[in-house]
């Protein structure tokens, strides 16, 4: 039997809050807020932008590939191979920036680009989203445009090989497997 929650129960009431620190890729605030027991408590929240993530699929031969980079991850320092993506831009539209993403990343674009889903990467501390899209009907334009600290080589993965060793190196960035996690259940698997 499910058991339900009057959901009001659970919130807690913010009552006061300031940003303590800041740099190019987040800030963070620290908050004070009113349990709904009435305590008062001290938290602090990552605000970042949003982040875009896209699948590119592309068929040849008979087989699905990925069209994936590999890149140096300096939090975890090792090698990750993972779908393009990153930040929005302020007042770009997600799917706007998962297709300049694509683009700035791999040199490919998308005919064809359908959303997948969107999550909270870490509610309990931050405060942005990511969007997940998958891209196909995919022309190679043969060059990126990469950022002065990007440094990303291109791989055409096996969509088998991805589904087979998500979670073991080079595979390791978790917003990777969500992303793959949505596209397999979009094909019902």
């Amino acid at each position: 039997m499910l058991i339900t929650m009057n959901e009001n129960k659970l919130v807690w009431s913010v009552q006061n809050q300031k940003k303590v620190f800041s740099c190019p890729v987040f800030s963070v605030r620290d908050i004070v807020s009113l349990s709904p027991g009435g305590d008062r408590a001290h938290f602090s929240v990552i605000d970042a932008a949003d982040w875009a993530i896209i699948i590119p699929l592309l068929e040849k031969d008979g087989r699905k590939y990925f069209v994936m980079v590999r890149q140096w991850r300096h939090g975890t320092q090792t090698i990750s191979l993972e779908f393009p993506g990153g930040v929005i831009e302020r007042g770009e539209d997600p799917l706007a920036g998962a297709r300049r993403e694509l683009l700035e990343e791999t040199g490919y674009s998308a005919g064809k680009i359908q959303k997948l889903g969107e999550l909270s990467p870490n509610p309990a501390i931050m405060s942005n989203r990511v969007h997940f899209f998958m891209g196909t009907e995919l022309v190679d334009s043969g060059k990126q445009s990469l950022d002065e600290d990007e440094f990303v080589e291109i791989e055409l993965t096996p969509e088998e090989e991805v589904i087979r060793a998500i979670g073991q190196p080079p595979y390791v960035h978790a917003l990777m497997a969500s992303a793959l996690s949505f596209y397999l259940g979009g094909r019902g698997l």
